[in-house]
């Protein structure tokens, strides 16, 4: 199948192109920069020109291919309302296009939909309040024949390149030279490594029905006191109790509780998640590199 990557040369995005083309697909690959564009040739993808406010760029490249995953996503902070309504705006471009077809649609959205202290399932409908929309905005295209399916990602995405919270921790450890946990440091955040989480967006790509929520979740939960302890051994600090404040903007992120579940997604992809896990990977002098 010749499929339509968003966010193909990003964190997540290009290691879902290359395990499409892996896995003998064709992939399209959205680029809004020369940079991007060179990046996704590299991959052995083909390169449409275009971003995710450019909807008609987003329409052309859907109805030129048999299915779309979408994991762009602007992640600006200081103005996430607006990242999402762009976010909304463009899953809706992308539904409409491919409305009618039976082609596939799979979206990228978070795993913070449990009540504090529960075990995130698949089942699990998406927090109202959860201010990412993607799923309430591409689920119902299951009723206009689009096979739409919503890939659920932990806070922490792991492996090569990564830019996420996990460097933040570090950037802010390095920084006040202290490895911090929030609490008793017991509060557990799921993760993947990128690898693991590429092959789980190929498979809803392919096997999920309509509407299925997909949880690329391989541990159910690290406990935040086990990351800053390879953080403060990493970087030769002490690893102690710090209040939600000392972390910044990612403190009410770093002291949640997010046990997140991903049977059901194993039993019915077949998915089986083989790389490295959190601390494994964390323990790694890349993470660490200035």
């Amino acid at each position: 199948m010749k499929i339509f990557v968003t966010g193909a040369a990003g964190f997540v995005g290009s290691a879902v192109v290359r395990e499409l083309i892996h896995h003998g697909h064709q992939v399209l690959g959205l680029a809004r920069s020369d940079a991007n564009a060179a990046a996704i040739t590299a991959a052995g993808a083909e390169v449409l020109r275009g971003s995710l406010e450019d909807l008609a760029s987003l329409e052309r490249g859907a109805a030129a291919s048999d299915g779309v995953i979408h994991t762009a996503f602007i992640h600006d902070f200081s103005n996430y309302s607006g990242s999402v309504a762009v976010d909304r705006r463009a899953i809706e471009a992308l539904g409409n296009a491919l409305a009618g077809s039976g082609r596939p649609l799979v979206v990228t959205s978070g795993t913070r939909v449990a009540p504090a202290g529960g075990v995130a399932t698949e089942d699990m409908a998406a927090d109202p309040d959860f201010s990412r929309q993607s799923e309430a905005t591409a689920l119902p295209f299951a009723a206009r024949e689009v096979r739409v399916s919503v890939v659920r990602l932990p806070p922490t995405v792991h492996g090569d390149g990564d830019h996420g919270f996990v460097p933040e921790l570090i950037r802010i450890a390095r920084e006040k030279r202290v490895a911090g946990f929030v609490g008793d440091g017991g509060n557990r955040w799921p993760a993947v490594h990128r690898l693991d989480a590429a092959q789980a967006f190929r498979l809803a790509l392919e096997k999920a029905p309509a509407g299925t929520r997909v949880h690329a979740v391989a541990e159910v939960g690290v406990p935040t006191r086990d990351i800053a302890a390879v953080i403060g051994r990493r970087l030769d600090v002490p690893v102690e109790p710090r209040p939600v404040e000392h972390f910044g903007w990612l403190g009410p992120f770093f002291s949640l509780d997010l046990p997140t579940a991903s049977e059901k997604t194993r039993e019915l992809l077949g998915w089986r998640p083989v790389q490295a896990d959190l601390l494994t990977d964390l323990d790694h002098p890349r993470y660490f590199a200035r």
